[in-house]
């Protein structure tokens, strides 16, 4: 059996899906080591995992989302923040490479310093990506504004003409600060996040259609698994929640603050008299509220255990939670804000598993009448379940990391006798 290093981004939108393939590769027996936000760690050894918090100056550079007066301030923090991070992520990676020994390292595709210095060090590694990840497609819009798929002449127009716009907000914060020290560490230099995200061998992301856009020109290193749900504690029913006797209407903001609180807030306001139980949770604290008879507001709560019971989830744009209801059936409203949140809703808006509206039109009139469509749309739903499930999920990421990366691996397009050729390794 391997020894699997993990190294994520302190964010546990980013750990919780990583969590779900590390638990299936220890499963099998491998020994797995990761490199997490600190309050977390206790949590991922209860399950196995031989867990440590990344260097204490990593999780303290921190964006301030809430503080920012649109989605491009936003972007524009938030990159600063993950190339400031880069620089730590360097010697924290290296510390923990010579600690460990790993066979393969797996690293979040957020933290290009030890994307980096994994490719630097020639030891098998890859990236987990929680997110549909920033690689460019013919068949798709550019990532970042959450267009709308435009077929034919003038999809193809659009995209060229939006293309280089998404790459100077993109590429031109990001590239020069990860060549300064991609050259450090003696690897290629990059010209573009698309290239840099290429380097990997192997790249593992959250998603599936009919979820995802298909992406026939992204080549073989590139898989879906499914919706890497996870649950740091058994879905155990809070007695709670067991006595509710209506419809559940699961409202979930974002874990990193940002400006979504009034997501929360005119949610309780529009459903205040529908004929359901709304559940809502607010992961970066609590906003004050005007108390509504027919809701319970909370920080956390099992998400799994709500989403078992709801008929609808409002979210923020998210992928995990967003994930996490499509996965079990439940269509989702989307109320995108900012970072990736606009290519999220519009994959819910496109694949007719829920709907999309804008956080600058959100009114209570509006968002009442976005839950009343949503609840409507549960077959929509259940076919991207099924889109997840065809995926093979993370028992499919854990074979592809055996095959490709573990030593003593068989060459890619190789197979043994009587179990067909190269084709049946393209998931």
């Amino acid at each position: 059996m391997a020894v699997i290093l993990a190294y994520g981004s302190p964010a546990l939108g980013h750990l919780y899906p990583m969590a779900a393939l590390l638990r299936e590769l220890a499963g099998r027996g491998h020994r797995i080591h990761l490199r997490t936000l600190a309050a977390e760690v206790d949590a991922m050894r209860a399950i196995g995992i031989q867990a440590e918090a990344v260097d204490p100056r990593i999780e303290a550079i921190a964006g301030h989302d809430q503080l920012e007066r649109n989605a491009f301030g936003v972007l524009k923090a938030t990159i600063d923040v993950l190339c400031r991070r880069a620089v730590l992520e360097v010697d924290d990676l290296r510390l923990a490479m010579t600690s460990v020994a790993p066979d393969v390292v797996i690293v979040d595709a957020n933290c290009w310093g030890a994307m980096s210095t994994a490719e630097a060090s020639h030891v098998g590694w890859l990236v987990f990506s929680p997110f549909t990840p920033y690689l460019r497609s013919r068949a798709a819009p550019p990532f970042g504004p959450g267009l709308r798929p435009l077929p034919g002449l003038a999809g193809t127009v659009r995209d060229a003409q939006v293309r280089p716009l998404v790459s100077f907000l993109f590429d031109r914060r990001i590239v020069p600060r990860v060549n300064d020290l991609r050259a450090k560490l003696g690897v290629p230099t990059v010209k573009s996040v698309d290239a840099l995200m290429r380097r990997a061998p192997l790249l593992l992301a959250v998603g599936g259609e009919p979820f995802e856009y298909p992406h026939p020109d992204w080549g073989d290193s590139v898989h879906f698994i499914g919706a890497c749900d996870f649950e740091p504690t058994p879905s155990e029913v809070p007695g709670w929640l067991a006595a509710i006797d209506r419809p559940i209407v699961l409202v979930s903001t974002s874990s990193i603050p940002q400006a979504d609180a009034r997501l929360g807030r005119i949610a309780l306001q529009a459903l205040a008299t529908e004929p359901v139980h709304v559940v809502a949770t607010f992961p970066a604290g609590v906003p004050r509220l005007a108390p509504a008879l027919n809701a319970t507001v909370c920080r956390f709560v099992n998400h799994g255990a709500v989403l078992d019971r709801a008929i609808c989830a409002i979210t923020h744009g998210g992928m995990g939670t967003t994930v996490k209801a499509l996965n079990r059936g439940v269509p989702v409203c989307a109320v995108p804000f900012a970072r990736d949140q606009a290519e999220v809703a519009r994959r819910v808006e496109v694949s007719r598993s829920g709907t999309r509206l804008p956080s600058r039109r959100l009114t209570a009139v509006r968002l009442r009448a976005a839950v009343r469509d949503t609840a409507a749309m549960a077959d929509g739903a259940r076919r991207v379940a099924a889109g997840f499930a065809a995926t093979g999920g993370v028992a499919r990421g854990a074979d592809l990391i055996e095959q490709r990366l573990l030593p003593g691996a068989l060459p890619r397009g190789f197979l043994p006798s009587g179990r067909g050729g190269a084709a049946a390794d393209a998931g």
